[in-house]
Order: structure tokens, then C-alpha cells, then sequence
């Protein structure tokens, strides 16, 4: 019987949580900045600079917080949210709206389907989903960036570095993701602009964090005589890997020279605290829409680390990657444009034309011609 009433008990404070959290926002209305509280779902530990692609996005958290001048208290976290776990995926979002919060960054890929669910449900939250590409007309949104742009000139890095023209590159995921393999296929592009001769061997990890499969992945790329590693996974174990090899690495998320100074010649980055910012600014003054972000190098979401004054690069590698960073920040080049050859025979798009945004997206699933599976 005790056990009984503490459970309705329970229940009463959860509804009645949930009831006020209706009333706190309403799509167009503003609302107060004190009575914003905000769920963020990480994959990884998000405070551990390792964990790479969480730890940027809260990274970009803290400066929003900052920037909003929001307090502790107005920010509540889950983590070692594994994707694949949708059982524990939609508990961990729920737990957060019961306990208040009226805006959800739903940081993986994995949380898509979620959030989708969980908007219907709730109407008064404001579901924010990174890498994905659904969302409504009310309360769910997706953002993610033009990483292909500054793939793309980490491309040039690697292409211009490399002697064996045999560069690896750990993915998380096969060539069915287009997050993952747009990325590859930029990096390609990218290389093959100054070495036409160069090669890109790719291995998946199947998994967005698996630092054993990473390694693995790195030192078999390693042994197959690749002298340079790019990545599109979570830890920075591939650029520990290529230092300990005597290898160069091109790291991704963040700046991964943190943790193998004598390997990383860049990394491709992230700033999200300029999406963060906006979104959470548009809640309060009640400009909010669902619209999908999709931020660029032009506006620093995406960007490329200077490169690494502990290595030695040739003296035209500064000068290409300006020039090729100001053709695309003006509209003068745009990565996918005109025909593709894949790796497989086929080819893609229209001369003349780019590849469209949702095409970007979500519809890379072939790899380019200089790739080797």
C-alpha cells in the first residue's frame, strides 16, 4: 500500500511538471529568459576532450551558456546515451522533460526517429536534433554544418603531405551514411586537387565511439603503407595511433594536436555554440522556427585548425588553402559541383550544376573514384 501511494505520488509530480512545462512555451510566443531550461542527450562523456565529437558540442554548450548568460541550474545533462539503445535513447529524453526542460539538443544521429516521436508527444518542447534530416512545422528542427567545406581543405593537407600517395581514413559508418561519407568524399576531392595520383583506403568502424575499433582501423591503414590518417569518428585514438606509427594525422571535432602534437597536421572543427546561441536567443524572443541549420566555413561553424607549427609543410600549402578557403567562402567553388565519378563505374550530378543541400544530406552513398573500400 505505501509502495502504492508513493507511486501515485510520484506520477502526480510528474504530470503536473509536465503541465507547466506546457504553459512555458508556445511556437511565436516569447518567454523569459529564467523560465528556459535546457536537456542536452550526449552519445559519449562530454567532458572528456578524448570523446572528440561530445565534447565539441559541449564545448558549444558552455559558451552558449556564457553568451545567454544562463545559470548552472537552467542546464541539465544525460550522457553515455548509446544510439543504438532506443529503449534507453527515449527514457533519457523523457527524464529530461519531466524534469523541466522546454528545449532538447539531441546530439547523435541515432536520436532522430526519438525526437520525431517525442515532438508529436509534446508540443510545448523544442526538440533540436544534430546530423539528421527530419523535422516539423512546430517544435522539432535539425542542425548540422557544411563539414565537407573544410573536409575538403584538409584534403589539399593530406594530399600535399603524403609520399607513399596512400592516405587512410577511419569512418565511423559505411557508405550508407551521407554525414560520413560526404565528408570522405570532400577529403577525396580535396586530395586529388594537388595529387591526382593519391588514394584514399577507408575502414569502418561501424560504431560512432569504439576507440579499440579506431585503433584497429588506424593500424591496419597503417600497415597497408598509409602515411597520412583522417578520420570521421569520436576519439582521437586513430591520431594517438598515427603519432606512436611515426605517421601524420588529419584530426576531426576538435583540435586533436592535443593529444598527438608530433602527428596532427589540423582538424577539421567544429564552433557550435553559434548555432547553441541562436537557437536558445530565438526561444526567448519567440522567433523560433524549425527550419533546418545547416552553417558553413563562412560563418566559422565548420573550420580548419591553423596548421600545426611543430611540422614542416611545403611553402605552397598555406597559399592553396587560401585561395581555395576564399573560393568557396565567396560562391565562386562549391565542393560537389558538376560530374563525380564513384569508385564504382557510375557518375553523379549535372555539369554546370552543385549537388542540392538535401541531396548533401542524405543522399551520399557512393564513394568517390579515388576512394578504396
Amino acid at each position: 500500500m505505501k509502495n502504492s501511494i508513493l507511486i501515485i505520488v510520484a506520477i502526480i509530480l510528474s504530470l503536473s511538471l509536465l503541465s507547466c512545462k506546457k504553459e512555458s512555451w508556445k511556437p511565436g510566443i516569447p518567454i523569459s529568459k529564467e523560465n528556459i531550461k535546457i536537456g542536452v542527450v550526449h552519445i559519449t562523456d562530454p567532458f572528456s576532450e578524448n570523446s572528440g565529437y561530445s565534447y565539441a558540442h559541449q564545448k558549444g554548450i558552455y559558451e552558449m551558456k556564457k553568451n545567454l548568460s544562463l545559470a548552472d541550474s537552467q542546464i541539465i545533462y544525460k550522457v553515455h546515451i548509446d544510439d543504438a539503445d532506443l529503449i534507453s535513447v527515449e527514457n533519457a529524453h523523457r527524464e529530461l522533460i519531466v524534469h523541466g526542460a522546454n528545449i532538447i539538443f539531441s546530439t547523435s544521429w541515432g536520436y532522430m526517429d526519438i525526437c520525431e516521436k517525442l515532438a508529436k508527444e509534446f508540443p510545448s518542447v523544442v526538440f533540436a536534433h544534430a546530423t539528421g534530416n527530419k523535422y516539423n512545422k512546430t517544435n522539432f528542427t535539425n542542425y548540422f554544418g557544411r563539414v565537407y567545406q573544410a573536409r575538403y581543405l584538409s584534403g589539399i593537407v593530406a594530399g600535399l603531405k603524403t609520399k607513399t600517395n596512400k592516405i587512410g581514413f577511419v569512418a565511423a559508418q559505411g557508405n550508407e551514411n551521407s554525414e560520413v561519407t560526404g565528408g570522405l568524399n570532400a577529403f577525396a576531392l580535396g586530395v586529388e586537387k594537388v595529387n591526382p595520383e593519391a588514394r584514399i583506403y577507408v575502414k569502418v568502424t561501424h560504431s560512432w565511439f569504439d576507440p579499440m575499433g579506431e585503433a584497429f582501423a588506424a593500424r591496419t591503414l597503417i600497415a597497408e603503407g598509409c602515411d597520412v590518417i583522417a578520420q570521421h569518428s569520436d576519439t582521437s585514438t586513430p591520431m594517438i595511433e598515427a603519432e606512436r606509427a611515426g605517421v601524420w594525422g588529419i584530426g576531426y571535432n576538435t583540435d586533436m594536436s592535443v593529444d598527438a602534437a608530433g602527428a596532427v597536421l589540423t582538424s577539421v572543427i567544429w564552433h557550435w555554440n553559434a548555432y547553441y546561441t541562436a537557437l536558445v536567443q530565438s526561444v526567448i524572443d519567440g522567433s523560433f522556427t524549425t527550419t533546418p541549420w545547416f552553417g558553413s566555413l563562412k560563418d566559422r561553424v565548420v573550420d580548419l585548425v591553423p596548421l600545426n607549427k611543430k611540422i614542416p609543410f611545403s611553402d605552397e600549402t598555406s597559399r592553396i588553402l587560401e585561395e581555395e578557403r576564399q573560393l568557396i567562402e565567396s560562391g565562386a567553388y562549391d565542393v560537389f559541383s558538376g560530374v563525380m565519378k564513384t569508385n564504382k563505374g557510375k557518375s553523379v550530378g549535372i555539369e554546370g550544376k552543385k549537388l542540392t543541400d538535401d541531396e548533401i544530406r542524405s543522399g551520399i552513398n557512393w564513394y568517390y573514384h579515388t576512394v578504396v573500400e
